[in-house]
């Protein structure tokens, strides 16, 4: 199986070294020197990395064969793939590849179906499912531990602690004054001059 674990950025400096924007939790072992990695556009590859370093926070790597910054510039937006065994698992126990969690039934705590899940978007602050309802609607769930309280692989399924207005648009009124205000307005009288 297929994973993309990274997409080339800019050149940095002219001796070939390009930065990456990193999209797994294992830079280490996807992305280390020796690594031969497939590639979207297929055509640029399959690349192999001869040399990674940090440097201001960022991964820059070199590949073979390429020496000079127009070289790194032209791998500029590609996409790194590597080749994963469908049954590893992450280290991290509370870690999952995207295809673990793709066509998870989505529930709530109290057991109610909201979708299942048919992508998953990583941005930069965190990862969101994109989670089919059953009359064909979608709703984004932020993929963050207060919002998704837990993944049953065993059980096929998600189950999450969703805010008011998340999934509905019943979203709760915020506060006690914010209720009495509306209590107010619902009992007022009308004014018919």
């Amino acid at each position: 199986m297929q994973l993309v674990v990274a997409r080339i950025g800019r050149a940095h400096g002219i001796k070939g070294e390009v930065t990456v924007e990193v999209r797994t939790d294992e830079p280490e072992l996807r992305l280390g020197p020796g690594a031969v990695l497939a590639t979207d556009p297929a055509s640029v590859g399959p690349l192999t990395i001869e040399t990674g370093r940090v440097h201001s926070g960022r991964l820059l790597l070199r590949f073979e064969g390429v020496r000079d910054r127009t070289g790194a510039e032209a791998l500029r937006n590609t996409l790194l793939i590597a080749e994963v065994d469908p049954e590893e698992l992450p280290e991290d126990p509370d870690e999952y590849y995207d295809h673990q969690l793709m066509d998870l039934d989505v529930v709530t705590k109290d057991g109610t179906e909201v979708g299942r899940i048919t992508e998953i978007s990583h941005l930069p602050s965190q990862d969101l499912f994109i989670v089919e309802r059953p009359d064909g609607g979608e709703v984004m769930i932020p993929f963050v531990e207060e919002i998704v309280t837990e993944i049953d692989l065993e059980e096929q399924r998600a189950v999450i602690d969703p805010p008011p207005g998340l999934i509905d648009d019943r979203a709760e009124i915020a506060s006690a004054r914010d209720a009495e205000a509306a209590a107010e307005d619902e009992s007022a009288p009308e004014d018919k001059a």
